[in-house]
């Protein structure tokens, strides 16, 4: 059966002008076993290409495929985008069978198959298993007039205008059984990182035991799971060679969460002696608890963690379940430091109360840590995450959900407006990238290798930071500012 997979259009300053462009891992985890099932299957990577709707209709058109499956990784904001082009094809192709998945229409299930007719079905959670008993049953049922999806595990569809779910499906306990489609990647030179040339995304382990309550990826993959040590180095070190991989972007939540099983996984990979690079997510408490096996993260190739330190406040931490304190953070910088690895602290404005003096707290806290970037998020309430039903009442300066990206405020702060807010952030950006000790490292850094990192990352975060500047002075300013006039002060406060 022929089936056309599409990474949704949404465009991202952050990766046009920052980190540089994701090639769709999720959407090659599903492609693989279609793959191996016997279906002809083609991807379109609406947004790395830049790609118009009319572009993609073409493309879905040509191919005739007769399933169009639809995603993104930054399945909120790229809602709106998704939506949008699959009702596109439906109104040009009504005869095409639409299929949404994503963390976004996982949650929201209910809402999205109401309001969006151009949504045939959208697979919760997983999709792998579930993609291929969806498509076997649809061609075992084409002849008929309607289909019956009941037998299907880990769906929601609408039956004769009613929206129904399905049992959920048993997360995958084996994730080596599902191979990845690499194949479905005709254009390597699409997806690079740092300048260090070809990358790619891969994954060790899904789920995290942490239970923070501004996250909700311990919830969608229910349980931590990791694959098989050797195999996944297998295939790490196969993109190297075949495809002449020199960095790899572990998606992986929490892939430290067995030292030992983590452990092994550093020693494969540095056993093999590859020319690469690589970069986690990886808690500060975390590395702090790994600091004898640092020198593993080395030989592996470790360039960069981000650590998610969100605050620089110990009682913000407890109150958001983070699990770690504001001494790991400061540890955990330095531990990388001296071992050679770059690292880049998330802070989120909006989860403390919000003023001149917090944001010149935070800026405090940051140059405390002293990490090598700084990256400045916004407090963005997903309804399925515990502070998401906490705020849910609480009033809003943005309702579109492609600004829902962690880039852009969403909540409205009462203490200051959003520009207040906005500029603020900048400054503190800005004097954090231009520190005097920031600039003297990047200047007298003796590794040559780690000396061109800093400068290439620092141009690309100012590249970043300008976007940022035009895209609110020129768009959003004066939009953000009459929503926030608009909240009765009352309602402001009492929200917090």
């Amino acid at each position: 059966m022929p089936i056309i997979l599409i990474n949704g259009p949404l465009q991202s300053a952050v990766c046009d002008y920052g980190v540089g462009h994701q090639l769709p891992l999720g959407l090659l985890m599903i492609g693989g076993p279609l793959l191996d099932a016997g279906h002809e299957l083609s991807l379109i990577d609406a947004a790395r290409h830049h790609l118009s709707d009319a572009a993609i209709l073409a493309a879905v058109r040509e191919s005739e495929a007769q399933i169009v499956m639809m995603a993104h990784v930054g399945s909120t904001s790229a809602h709106p985008c998704c939506t949008r082009l699959l009702a596109a094809i439906k109104a040009e192709m009504p005869e095409v069978f639409t299929v949404y998945g994503g963390v976004y229409p996982t949650y929201h299930y209910k809402t999205v198959l109401a309001e969006h007719p151009e949504v045939d079905v959208i697979v919760r959670g997983e999709g792998e298993a579930t993609v291929l008993d969806l498509v076997a049953t649809l061609a075992s049922q084409k002849a008929s007039d309607r289909f019956d999806l009941s037998s299907v595990a880990g769906i929601a569809w609408r039956d004769r205008g009613e929206v129904r779910m399905t049992a959920s499906r048993p997360p995958i306990q084996q994730l080596d059984a599902f191979r990845i489609g690499w194949e479905l990647i005709t254009d390597w030179d699409a997806y690079q990182a740092f300048g260090l040339g070809r990358a790619a995304v891969v994954q060790f382990s899904r789920g995290c035991p942490h239970t923070c309550t501004y996250c909700g990826q311990w919830m969608f993959w229910k349980r931590w799971r990791h694959r098989g040590v050797k195999a996944f180095v297998d295939e790490m070190e196969w993109l190297y060679r075949e495809h002449d991989v020199r960095f790899f972007w572990l998606a992986d939540e929490n892939p430290t969460t067995i030292k030992g099983t983590w452990a092994a996984v550093l020693a494969e990979i540095g056993a093999r002696a590859l020319p690469i690079g690589m970069c986690a997510s990886i808690r500060a408490q975390d590395i702090v608890r790994d600091a004898d096996i640092l020198p593993l993260y080395q030989q592996a190739g470790f360039l960069y963690v981000l650590m998610g330190v969100e605050t620089v406040s110990d009682a913000t931490l407890d109150k958001i379940r983070k699990g770690s304190t504001v001494d790991d953070a400061y540890q955990a910088v330095r531990l990388l430091r001296a071992h050679g690895i770059l690292s880049i602290v998330d802070y989120m404005f909006g989860i403390e109360e919000e003023s001149v003096q917090s944001i010149v707290r935070a800026l405090r806290g940051l140059l405390h840590y002293d990490g090598d970037f700084v990256n400045a998020l916004f407090l963005t309430p997903h309804a399925w995450t515990p502070l998401g039903r906490a705020l849910q009442d609480a009033p809003r300066v943005e309702e579109d959900r492609w600004r829902w990206d962690y880039r852009q405020q969403v909540v409205d702060v009462p203490g200051l407006s959003p520009t207040q807010l906005f500029l603020g952030v900048k400054i503190v950006e800005t004097l954090y990238h231009l520190h005097p000790r920031r600039l003297w490292r990047i200047l007298t850094v003796s590794d040559p290798r780690l000396r061109r990192l800093l400068r290439f990352s620092l141009r690309h975060t100012t590249a970043v930071f300008g976007y940022e500047l035009y895209d609110f002075f020129r768009h959003r300013r004066r939009y953000l500012q009459q929503a926030h006039q608009k909240q009765p002060r009352s309602a402001q406060l009492a929200s917090r």
